[in-house]
């Protein structure tokens, strides 16, 4: 770590008139890392305590930016340059059009698509008519100098630092950044639900040719609105993100204060890992946390007062408006029997090795023109009908401000003004506590404005199907009356207001776990809101479950402190494990002769799997035996076993928490699950009873680091879905699972009692110092003290202090 922090310091030396270490005894206002350079241009001071976790102090925002864009860059550099490629609609021309794309900022298949798409967004200058926008609709002052600080300081570092992490160490396609690119990528990612998961439909959708442009064609058949509706959930149920959240009222801790605990689950790898700060402004700002790789302020954190956590929400962010063609032409369609005409986005693309491509996007009113829901649903464009994809978060760069808003925020009802003032919130729930004991929830999101009403009235054939299924709209766009309108507090058309948003104040707890609003207190439930939101009284997830029994059993406990939370989190308590286990374990051993048929109709002795079950702890900590087993006997059962056979007591909307329950162990496939399982870990040379931290491991610089967690449809609270690689040894990378987690209360002093960690830790070079600090303390159930207040920064062992100046 001193090496690292060393070349840190001398880095910036060679970059800017000065860089000092300061003693740590020395005060705020005091020494020359309190000063600001002479010279003009950006500046700020940047404090980095253990973990490579950085301080930054500045006099301004657009400082304050520049601060960030140095560390940033200094820690991930070949991330962020690779997703700056992503949004200037290169990749293939650096890395070949049909390889792979980016997954971080969108959901294209190919780096063609994805090039095809983002080239187009930023020919048609969309990014720039959101800048342009007056707050709130577009960003404040204090957003803009932020970006713009941000571009500064991580051109700043590429111009005078040799790159040396060997996954973009030389190459060409690490380049300067503008504003506009920083704000490019804020808007990809509001989008990536929702246009971003079109991308490779948007991209690839033709009008029909032929001579008779009205008939459909005999190989084009309708959608099928089962089909749709089954698409449509699977593809807004598995965001590819998620997490969990908890805030406890000031009645149910120790101090009367309040408590909250967040564990998001985000990618490990890629664009979309959080990264660690402070961001200070003496007098104006002061909060900690996580930002989103390539965004200049704190996505997820804490200050003084208030800590607050995100969940990705059921919420459809997203809908369809099916398309009435001019019989005459395809590209025209008809809007109370006026006619629009389509607008052609033609987007040339740049390819490696190969001749540039050309391709044509269609857009309306709407949204762009999409001819699927997934790979195997189709959205046929006819000659008479077609469906355009309506986004709000397409436009939405409010995302920042709501956060800063949140940074300054000294209660919850400040949290829950800046989501009034800004709407700014693309696809997450805001779980919030604060220093007076007050706990929030709220789903405050940016979704289009489908009501019920509005469903009724003017979905199509389709859409009647879809939006009580699923939540997705699909209306009649050639009817101007069934327009989504604007609420009277809503800061754009096409959005609800925030008088609309589920949300649930000071109850004992609020928990979420990516499920529905309406269970985020039992004894609370929240109703009435538009189906888009996400349901009322249906069965909750296993993770939803687990979480609402341990935190309203914390919550009857009472006298809750952070260690409580810590506690919490590293439970690894498998609720399905609860639910299941014994029952599996007797089933077991009431098989004939021990055996079991596997799917391959071979014989299995399956006996001493019964006795490793049974034995079983429920939990899945590293050293627990049988969790390994129960984890791969639980996948193979969800798929042998439909879902309404697998219980015996049936869901009931009286009893949510605790139903579904009794595992049906007459259900087909059961045997044969267990049967199969074990041939899987034997085929292995996976003993049955192995600790899973031999088996559930990350290696990082040739050290083997075992994780704890487990499968979210295990219930498991400390999320982890590791890659199964059964000739690596087991459960071999972890791409996505537990990230930021913060642990968060106060007590009669000023600064926070916070815990953190980034498990994942600061940095994905392989050549830093800060690759796997924090890994290894995920792998050993361990905690990052948070340094918030200046006493704490300055008497750091580990301080060293780095003063980043921009030479003009």
């Amino acid at each position: 770590m001193r090496s690292r922090l060393r070349r840190l310091v001398l880095g910036a030396t060679a970059l800017f008139t000065a860089a000092s270490a300061l003693p740590a005894a020395a005060a705020p206002g005091q020494g020359r890392a309190e000063q600001h350079p002479s010279g003009g241009g950006l500046s700020a001071v940047i404090r980095y305590t253990e973990y490579g976790i950085p301080h930054i102090r500045a006099k301004n925002y657009a400082d304050l930016g520049f601060g960030t864009g140095w560390a940033q860059a200094a820690d991930e550099v070949c991330t962020l340059a690779d997703g700056f490629v992503t949004l200037r609609g290169e990749r293939s021309r650096y890395f070949g059009a049909d390889t792979a794309a980016d997954g971080a900022l969108s959901g294209a298949r190919t780096n063609l698509a994805s090039d095809l798409y983002f080239r187009g967004v930023r020919e048609s200058r969309t990014v720039q008519k959101a800048l342009a926008q007056p707050a709130p609709v577009g960003p404040s002052r204090e957003v803009r100098d932020m970006m713009r600080g941000w571009a500064v300081g991580y051109n700043a570092w590429l111009k005078k630092n040799r790159t040396t992490d060997p996954a973009c160490a030389g190459a060409s396609w690490v380049r300067p950044v503008t504003e506009l690119d920083v704000a490019a990528r804020g808007l990809a990612i509001a989008s990536i639900a929702g246009e971003g998961r079109f991308v490779d439909t948007i991209t690839t959708a033709k009008p029909p040719t032929g001579a008779t442009p009205a008939a459909s064609g005999p190989s084009v058949r309708k959608p099928d609105a089962k089909a749709v509706a089954k698409a449509a959930d699977e593809l807004w149920g598995d965001p590819g993100m998620g997490s969990n959240a908890v805030a406890f009222r000031g009645d149910t801790t120790a101090n009367g204060r309040g408590l909250l605990l967040g564990n998001p689950h985000y990618p490990w790898e890629g664009g979309r890992r959080f990264w660690q700060s402070q961001q200070t402004i003496p007098g104006e700002l002061n909060v900690s946390g996580g930002s989103l790789l390539g965004t200049p302020g704190i996505s997820i954190g804490f200050n003084a007062h208030v800590a607050w956590s995100h969940t990705v929400s059921t919420g459809i962010p997203a809908n369809f408006h099916r398309l009435d063609l001019d019989p005459a032409d395809p590209t025209t369609y008809l809007v109370d029997g006026e006619p629009e005409r389509m607008r052609k986005r033609t987007v040339t693309v740049a390819v490696k090795d190969g001749a540039p491509v050309t391709r044509t996007q269609w857009w309306t009113r709407y949204g762009p023109v999409v001819t699927s829901l997934s790979g195997q649903v189709p959205l046929p464009w006819t000659g008479t009908t077609a469906y355009a994809l309506y986004d709000p978060n397409a436009a939405n760069l409010r995302f920042a401000d709501a956060s800063l808003g949140f940074g300054k925020a000294k209660s919850t009802d400040d949290v829950l003004a800046s989501l009034a003032r800004h709407q700014g919130i693309p696809w997450v729930n805001t779980i919030a506590a604060d220093r007076a004991g007050h706990s929030l929830y709220t789903q405050s999101q940016v979704l289009p404005r489908i009501t019920d009403g509005l469903a009724e009235r003017c979905s199509t054939e389709l859409g009647r199907t879809t939006y009580p299924a699923s939540g997705v709209a699909i209306l009649d766009g050639s009817r101007g009356d069934c327009a989504l309108g604007r609420d009277p507090d809503a800061v754009a058309p096409g959005i609800f207001g925030p008088a609309r948003m589920p949300t649930l104040e000071n109850a004992p707890y609020v928990e979420n776990s990516n499920g529905t609003a309406w269970m985020t207190n039992a004894d609370r439930p929240i109703t009435g809101y538009e189906r888009v939101f996400g349901t009322v009284g249906t069965q909750l997830g296993l993770r939803t479950r687990g979480g609402i029994e341990d935190v309203a059993a914390m919550a009857d406990q009472g006298r809750l402190t952070v260690r409580d939370l810590q506690r919490q989190q590293f439970a690894n308590r498998v609720p399905a494990g609860d639910l299941a286990a014994g029952d599996v374990a007797r089933a077991c051993a009431a098989l004939p002769g021990g055996r079991a048929t596997g799917s391959d109709g071979t014989s299995v002795d399956v006996s001493e799997a019964c006795g490793v079950l049974k034995a079983w702890d429920r939990t899945m900590d590293t050293r627990s035996r049988g969790a390994l087993l129960f984890d791969r006997f639980w996948r193979r059962l969800e798929q042998a076993v439909p879902p309404g056979q697998l219980w015996k007591v049936p869901f009931s909307a009286a009893d949510p928490v605790r139903t579904p329950n009794t595992l049906n162990t007459d259900a087909p496939g059961l045997a044969t699950a267990l049967a199969d399982t074990v041939t899987e870990l034997r085929a292995a040379d996976i003993a049955l009873d192995a600790p899973l931290g031999a088996h559930q491991f990350v290696v990082r610089d040739g050290e083997r680091l075992p994780v704890p967690g487990g499968a979210g449809q295990l219930g498991v609270w400390n999320v982890i879905q590791p890659t199964w690689d059964a000739a690596g040894g087991g459960y071999t990378e972890v791409p996505f699972g537990s990230s930021h987690l913060q642990a968060v209360g106060w007590d009669d002093s000023r600064c926070p009692v916070a815990r953190t960690l980034l498990t994942y830790s600061q940095s994905s070079n392989a050549k830093s110092p800060h690759l796997a600090d924090q890994t290894r303390l995920f792998s050993g159930e361990k905690w990052v003290t948070s340094r918030f207040c200046e006493k704490d920064i300055l008497s750091s062992p580990k301080l060293k202090v780095v003063r980043v100046h921009e030479r003009r």
